[in-house]
Formats: C-alpha cells, structure tokens, sequence
C-alpha cells in the first residue's frame, strides 16, 4: 500500500541584488565590444524584466558555486531532521564528474544518506521530484528532500564568446552579433535554485501540499534535440544529428563555442507547443481525468511570455481552458532559472497567502533539449 507523500516546506535562493533589463551586459559583458543587436529584440519578447546572476559586477567572477547555489536553497529549508533521499537536479553541473548530487551533499555535511542526480534540461527538476516523491511513498524514506539549480551566468559572459567571434570577424562585418542560436540563450537564462521537503504527513501548522501524481514523457522518438551545450551539429546543414565535445579539437571547443548553450529557435517555435504540452497533456486527461473546474491554479514554466498565447490556445483545443486569473508565474520577476524556474514559483505561491485548503493544484514544465513535459497535481491541505 502506497504512503500519501506531502510537501511540507519550500525554499528558494536567488544569488545576490536583481540584474534589470538594462544592467545585463553591464554584467555579462558585451561581445566583440559591441551591444547585441538580439538583446532588445528578445526581451521585449520574452517579457522577463529583471533576473539574478551569481557574478560579481566589480570583477566580473562568479561569486559561488552551482553546489553551493543549491545547498544554499536547501539551507534554507530551515532546520530538518534527518533526511533519507537527496534528489538534486541541474542543467549544468559545475563539472562532468562526480555527479551534482554528491557536490551538494558534501557542501551540506550531512550524515550519510541516499543521493541521485537528474541530467538534462528544465525537466530535470521534475525527475528529481519524482525520485523523492516515490521513495517516499513507498516507505523507502520518512523524510526526502528534492532540488534543482542553475548556474548558467558563468558561461554567459563575453569572454566565452570572443574566440569564435575572432574567429568569423570576416563573416560578421555583415552579421556583429554571434549566431542569434546562441546569442538569443544569452538573455533568457539565469541563476537560481529551490527545494522541497518531502514527508509522509503534512506539516503540524501552516498549509502543505499532497502530491497526487507526476507524469513525465520525452518526445525525442520523432524529434532531434533542440537545446544543447557541450555538442555542436555537423557542418551539413541536413544532418540534425550532434556531435559531442570530444568529437571536436580544443581549438574547436574555442572556435566553434562548443560550450555555450545552443538552441534551435525555428524547431522550438514549431514544436514546443505540440510536442510538450498538446500531445502529452492529451493522454494526462484521459488517464487522469482532469477538468478546468477542477484545477485552482496553474503553474506553468514558460521560458518566454511569447509562449503564454499559445498554450491558452493549446489548453482551449483540448477542453482544458483555465482562465488567465488562475495562472501563476513569477518569470517577469525571477527570470527564467530552467530546471529550479517550478521549484521557485512553487515556493513562491506557497508563501504569497493566496492558497487555500483543498486548492489543486496543476504544474506543466516542458523542456526543449529534445521535446520532453512533465506535469504534477498537488493538493493544498
């Protein structure tokens, strides 16, 4: 017999004062010394108006660790009695081994415990929230904690960016600004990292959260990956298929930015929809029953408000039309913090006064690295 799981506190930790609109190249650092022609152009789209980055504006350095961004937002926490499961979650780890996990676990101190990392993009959080969901509902764990973090600034700035600049200078006489694939991450992404504690029993005061179900499904059987880092695509043009970095020379790791975030805005804009939300969401009705009436607030992860009217319109096709007023997004404000961007407005709604017991609850996080979703239904109790 399965254990009722519940969300028992939440946490958030958002490095160092708000970066505006304005201030991000101060901080970043503009390429090749000139402004980016992208920038104006995806922020008035995207709709973010202020975000949080772990640099250091006097020096340009970052200020902390992933490892420590994520053990900062499990601190934060409060005090906690033991722990059984660690579930750690990131986009960018601060190295490829050992995992994220482990990292954090020995930033934290704590006593000997299970400990599993979740690769991947956005969804990555969810993946480790379901980790720690199941183990403990199935009695595996009294007490788990889940978290996901991203530190992306540190390979943001200019100066990974300048070798490939030098290296096309000719080509862009024409074209100032790097490939707008990976120019246009520059001003979307940013740092930040949340937590959960999870219990087989709600919180002795305050409101709670039961998690009744997570579904998760990749869509990567039909479609190339989207968003990527540490990879580049072949040189034809036809072929979506990507090479990882070991594939290339260190010269090319320079020249090529192998190690920038990349991504395909046409395939993004002609899939994330389908692909994450549509298609997927579909199948969640049918297995889950799911009515608009039935659900008080939705939380979903948007990278952008580009994206905002074509998921109402997706949710009207398929029967599921939530009214606007009972969205809740905090992307304006807190930026787009990847596989952390839930966790974050999760404990942001938590602690704004606006639930109410028996308020449910449904969270949609898509991610594009190769078209995957995820969706949770929580209770307030």
């Amino acid at each position: 017999m399965s254990t009722e799981v519940f969300l028992t506190r939440s946490a958030a930790y958002l490095p160092l004062d708000p970066v505006s609109n304005d201030e991000i190249e101060q901080v970043l650092g503009m390429v090749g010394g000139k402004p980016s022609r992208a920038r104006r152009m995806v922020l008035r789209s995207n709709g973010i108006q202020q975000r949080h980055y772990a640099i250091d504006r006097a020096t340009g350095e970052p200020v902390m660790s992933n490892a420590e961004l994520a053990a900062a937002a499990i601190r934060a926490l409060g005090p906690l009695a033991e722990v059984d499961c660690l579930a750690m979650a990131t986009s960018m780890p601060d190295q490829i081994m050992p995992n994220h996990g482990v990292m954090v676990h020995g930033e934290l101190g704590w006593p000997r415990l299970e400990v599993v990392s979740s690769a991947g993009v956005c969804l990555a959080g969810v993946a480790a929230l379901k980790h720690a969901w199941l183990s403990v509902r199935a009695g595996e764990s009294a007490r788990a904690v889940a978290c996901a973090s991203e530190l992306p600034s540190p390979i943001l700035r200019a100066q990974h960016f300048e070798p490939e600049h030098e290296h096309k200078l000719q080509a862009l006489e024409t074209r100032p600004e790097i490939a707008f694939e990976k120019d246009f991450l520059r001003w979307m992404l940013s740092d930040g990292a949340g937590a959960f504690l999870l219990e087989s029993r709600p919180a002795a005061t305050g409101l709670s959260l039961r998690i009744d179900w997570i579904e998760m499904s990749s869509a990567a059987n039909e479609l190339p990956a989207c968003m990527y880092l540490g990879a580049d695509r072949a040189d034809d043009a036809q072929d979506s298929r990507l090479a990882g970095w070991a594939r290339f020379t260190p010269q090319e790791w320079a020249t090529r930015s192998v190690f920038a975030v990349k991504q395909d805005v046409r395939l993004l804009n002609e899939h994330i929809v389908r692909a994450t939300l549509r298609d997927p969401l579909e199948q969640v009705i049918a297995k889950r029953g799911l009515r608009a009436q039935d659900i008080d607030w939705f939380l979903p992860h948007m990278s952008s408000f580009y994206f905002e009217q074509p998921i109402a319109a997706a949710l009207r096709e398929l029967g599921l039309e939530i009214p606007r007023e009972r969205w809740f997004t905090n992307l304006a404000t807190r930026g787009n913090t990847g596989a952390a961007s839930i966790y974050i407005m999760v404990d942001e709604l938590l602690r704004s006064g606006q639930l109410k017991r028996g308020q449910r609850l449904l969270a949609f996080v898509p991610e594009s690295g190769r078209f995957s979703s995820g969706f949770f239904h929580m209770e307030v109790v």
